[in-house]
């Protein structure tokens, strides 16, 4: 057992909001590890096949992959965003705990905001007439009761597409951002190494 498990202090890093690696800081923090994964009573069947090493890798196809099918998956249902982007990441070989964490994006406390985001997509998408709408409300007024029930039905079916809409898009819009945050990240990676090696070079001519 080692010292910090024995003692119980968090293995996860501590995050220094100055940190030049504040990023990767907070996605290891508060990432899913493999354990707690494989310990969930839900993903224990599929376990040996999820947690493959392969598919806890960073790579530029594994990164866009994991953050698209996690946005897809916490917009797409209400419930159970973050089993259902580990069940896609494997066709997909995506990045799973990645895939997971993504899907914090629409949990509990930001659902209420999401369903207002997501009714005024679908409205939007769906082009709805607004005059249309007021005549045929005006016609149910009658109705009571079924006047709400058909109204609250309407606004459910605008909202779920919406949600559709915004799962579509997001997952869409996050391969092409993360994929590009990525190559942005080797690139100057790259380029920093490569200066390093320049530099290293001149002191080495200037000193013969």
């Amino acid at each position: 057992m080692s010292s910090s498990s024995a003692h119980g202090r968090d293995p996860r890093p501590k995050i220094s909001w100055s940190s030049k690696t504040l990023g990767s800081d907070l996605i290891r923090r508060y990432m899913p590890s493999r354990e707690a994964m494989a310990k969930n009573k839900y993903l224990r069947p599929i376990a040996h096949r999820f947690l493959s090493p392969e598919l806890w890798r960073f790579t530029r196809r594994s990164v866009p992959r994991g953050v698209a099918l996690g946005l897809f998956a916490a917009f797409i249902i209400p419930v159970g965003q973050l089993f259902l982007a580990a069940f896609l990441a494997l066709p997909a070989r995506a990045n799973v705990p990645l895939s997971a964490l993504v899907t914090f994006v629409s949990y509990p406390f930001t659902f209420p905001f999401w369903s207002v985001v997501a009714k005024q997509v679908g409205e939007l998408t769906l082009n709805i007439d607004q005059t249309v709408g007021a005549a045929e409300s005006e016609e149910l007024n009658q109705g009571g009761a079924l006047a709400w029930l058909v109204d609250l039905f309407q606004v459910a079916g605008v909202t779920v597409f919406g949600f559709i809409v915004l799962a579509v898009v997001s997952s869409a819009l996050g391969y092409l951002l993360s994929g590009a945050i990525w190559r942005y990240l080797v690139l100057r990676k790259r380029a920093k190494r490569l200066k390093s090696m320049e530099e290293r070079l001149d002191q080495r001519l200037e000193a013969q």
